[in-house]
């Protein structure tokens, strides 16, 4: 972790003073918006009934090494869904900062080490925050991220995995613990009535924000916009809960459309040949935002917030213009300019390689949150490593995206 040195002009430069308990900027803790954990190895059958194995997630033994079978498929989206070993986190910091020494990308997952307990329990995360000089973080799935769309061909299948995989993150996370460690429980619309049950089981609960990927869902009827007038009863609900909904990237079953193979683990298959499939996230969550907006569905839930979480944001631009052209296309269709509705109601997480600062023009700063993505291997190896990224802005400006927009 880069420490601030108070010899050093760099300090001042970053607004970061270094004083007991860890870093804070202007005094004002941080908030990482986006953490993870790694499941634990019974978190989609602890409370899962067993006759629903074989439509579910179990595990399976391929030539020594273990792997879940999701919905009856092998799923080798991650190379060891033990996770231990597993890859240090941000080991992979210097590719995404454009990988300046020309490294094979392979090369940078060959430092593994045996899981450690912050990974999967939370008193040992607690202690990592203190550590790390974090007020509190946002903590989502890793492979629970990535199973949904392996599971479309059975709806009900998905629901009952996702209805037991939150039993499993209230028992080992909690939604609120301590005040510190706000896990989000899964929902998926691949049932509107499941959707309704579910949100207000995890409202009930105490859960401060829930988490889906963006994606159409896939139902019983097949495939559907997450804004049909079916899925009413849920925004409704959400709307009148004021809880956040963050929208995290994941496997949104992007098609590459035949111009490379298709599902998650593809882009690291071949050694990294790069393809279409790197831009699957930045596709998936400018096709939901850009959808919501132009259904007017902020209009009809004007109470929904709305959070996007580790997708970047170089699709901002695009979904700016492409809203206003329809604007200016079927006149009056929008109560009032698309752009200012949605940053009324939307918040974005830039990844830590987009430019910050311009985020923060086409957004607002009151609409941008820090998220470092730890531990996983894309992020920082350290979260307040982030530091550097929000120097350009002002002291006021770091607040916001650092701290209050998250507490808030």
């Amino acid at each position: 972790m880069r420490r601030a040195d108070p010899a050093d002009p760099s300090a001042t430069e970053r607004n970061l003073e270094w004083v007991p308990g860890g870093p804070t900027v202007h005094d004002e803790p941080v908030i990482d918006a986006d953490n993870h954990y790694y499941e634990a190895l019974d978190a989609f059958t602890r409370h899962r009934d067993p006759a629903w194995a074989d439509r579910t997630v179990r595990w399976c033994d391929i030539d020594g090494r273990k792997y879940h079978v999701v919905g009856g498929r092998v799923s080798r989206a991650v190379t060891n869904a033990t996770f231990d070993p597993v890859v240090r986190a941000g080991a992979m910091h210097d590719y995404f900062r454009g990988n300046p020494d020309g490294r094979d990308p392979l090369s940078f997952l060959t430092d593994r080490e045996p899981i450690r307990p912050e990974y999967r329990d939370r008193d040992a995360r607690v202690a990592t925050l203190d550590e790390q000089g974090l007020a509190a973080c946002w903590m989502f799935p890793t492979l629970g991220m990535i199973y949904e769309e392996l599971l479309t061909a059975d709806p009900e299948a998905c629901c009952v995995t996702f209805r037991a995989f939150n039993r499993w993150v209230q028992d080992d996370w909690g939604f609120a613990h301590r005040d510190r460690i706000f896990a989000a429980p899964y929902i998926t619309l691949a049932d509107p009535d499941w959707a309704v049950d579910e949100l207000q089981w995890a409202l009930d609960a105490g859960a401060r924000l829930i988490v889906m990927r963006p994606a159409a869902p896939t139902t019983v009827l097949g495939r559907v916009s997450p804004f049909d007038p079916r899925f009413a009863r849920f925004w409704g609900l959400l709307d009148e809960s004021g809880v956040p909904l963050v929208l995290h990237a994941g496997d949104g079953g992007v098609s590459s459309n035949g111009y490379a193979p298709d599902g998650f683990s593809a882009s690291f298959s071949g050694g990294f040949t790069p393809s279409i499939k790197f831009f699957a996230i930045e596709q998936a969550i400018k096709d939901f935002l850009l959808s919501m907006l132009l259904e007017n569905h902020l209009v009809r839930y004007p109470n929904l917030r709305i959070v996007s979480v580790e997708n970047g944001a170089e699709f901002l631009p695009d979904l700016f213009r492409k809203a206003r052209s329809m604007a200016h296309k079927v006149a009056g269709w929008f109560p009032d300019d698309p752009v200012d509705m949605f940053r009324a109601q939307v918040w974005i997480n830039p990844f830590w390689e987009d430019d910050v600062v311009s985020v923060v023009e086409q957004m607002g700063a009151d609409r941008v949150v820090f998220g470092s993505d730890w531990p996983h291997i894309e992020g920082m190896p350290r979260p307040l490593d982030y530091l550097p990224e929000v120097k350009d802005l002002s002291a006021a400006d770091q607040r916001l995206v650092l701290h209050d927009n998250a507490a808030g």
